[in-house]
């Protein structure tokens, strides 16, 4: 997996000894050889890691030159140690790269409420600085990975007035996911140049219609966080509405594959499903649904079970806090109609629809046949592995 970089950006990693497996990669960074503008979007959870706090205060300037990330332990509920080590780990990077402290974002991802051991971090900062060169990206996915199975890297070009221009993204989740903000890390960049206010605003357009749309258990971190950089190396510049637009797109595809890949690899998930809901009085209506069954413990059991239940899937909607008319619901998977007028299709259509369900990837469409709004929610399904990873997580 080369060259999904773009111009003007390094990352590497390095093992730090923070996780428990032996040399395992744990320490992440990418740097901007210019100084880059930034912007980000974090946790809603009223419990906020240390580094999350720390960027919130330094996003507000709007220019980034490095991200360092580490996996192992989310430092967090650490008291003033958790923000002192925090300061550190950027000042070590800072210090490593010849930048200003100010203008390098921390980010932590692991066990919850463990003091962060600081010194593994300082001892890896040469390690770490030393393995940084324009493919590894791939790296860095790596070694912020947690329970996830695979790395997530997803790269996309465009073109602003005949001017090309490359968005890449890497991300880590795989439990504690929730759409409220971004329940994950993601650190996306750019070579397109942007003011940081308008990369703010399209990072939390592309947000809202991507990782505010994925469910894997219904729980919200407390170190989610986006951040995305754009240096300006390449000849695109987002300067207008138009040009907006089209960086957006572009944006919104990087996002959407890397919150596909996030529910794909959901914690002991073996399904993809999303669930699409059209018919409703409003757009915000239909995404009530949407994440309602989405969310839905039994429809997400059902979901592993291989079970055409399509009774949970229409007491999630009737429970969602949206006006309905129960006689009007219609509900498929995939093309076969299950539901029609709120009543069920018999043993028949209960038999292929249970062929859909078999299969990795599927839609459950709903038809409130009551408006012109609509929305969808991707999730998977709940399994045993999901039990018994999060059974014995710290152990």
């Amino acid at each position: 997996m080369k060259n999904r970089f773009c111009t003007g950006f390094t990352a590497g990693a390095a093992a730090a000894g923070l996780k428990k497996k032996k040399g395992a990669r744990d320490l992440g960074i990418i740097y901007s050889e210019v100084p880059a503008t930034a912007a980000g979007v974090f946790t809603r959870n009223r419990v906020q890691a240390a580094p999350v706090r720390l960027d919130r205060e330094r996003i507000a300037a709007g220019v980034c030159r490095a991200i360092i990330v580490n996996s192992g332990n989310a430092n967090c509920c650490t008291g003033s140690k958790g923000m002192a080590d925090a300061v550190a780990m950027g000042r070590f990077a800072a210090d490593a790269l010849g930048v200003a402290e100010e203008t390098v974002l921390v980010a932590s991802t692991g066990v919850i409420g463990q003091p962060l051991d600081i010194e593994k971090v300082a001892t890896a900062m040469p390690d770490l600085v030393a393995s940084l060169r324009p493919d590894g990206l791939d790296d860095v996915a790596e070694a912020m990975m947690t329970t996830d199975l695979a790395p997530k890297v997803v790269s996309r070009t465009g073109e602003i007035d005949g001017h090309p221009f490359t968005v890449v993204g890497a991300a880590k989740g795989s439990g504690m996911i929730r759409p409220d903000m971004a329940t994950m890390l993601c650190f996306v960049c750019t070579d397109a140049g942007a003011a940081a206010e308008t990369l703010q605003t399209s990072l939390s357009r592309s947000v809202d219609r991507s990782f505010n749309r994925i469910t894997v258990d219904g729980d919200t971190s407390t170190n989610d966080t986006v951040l995305v950089m754009a240096n300006g190396r390449s000849s695109a510049v987002v300067d207008s509405p138009e040009r907006e637009a089209v960086f957006g797109a572009v944006l919104d595809e990087v996002l959407m594959e890397l919150a596909r890949m996030i529910v794909r690899d959901g914690e002991g998930a073996t399904k993809l499903v999303e669930i699409a809901v059209t018919g409703a009085e409003s757009d915000a209506a239909a995404r009530l649904v949407a994440d309602t069954v989405a969310h839905s413990n039994l429809v997400k059991t059902a979901l592993f079970g291989e079970d055409a239940n399509w009774g949970r899937i229409i007491a999630a909607v009737g429970r969602a806090g949206t006006p309905i008319d129960p006689d009007r619901i219609d509900i498929r998977f995939d093309d076969v109609l299950m539901v029609e007028g709120g009543m069920g299709g018999g043993e028949a259509a209960e038999v292929r629809a249970t062929r859909v369900l078999k299969t990795p990837e599927f839609t459950i469409s709903i038809d409130l046949n009551m408006g012109e709004g609509g929305a969808s929610a991707l999730t998977c399904d709940f399994s045993l592995e999901y039990v018994r990873i999060n059974a014995d997580y710290r152990s």
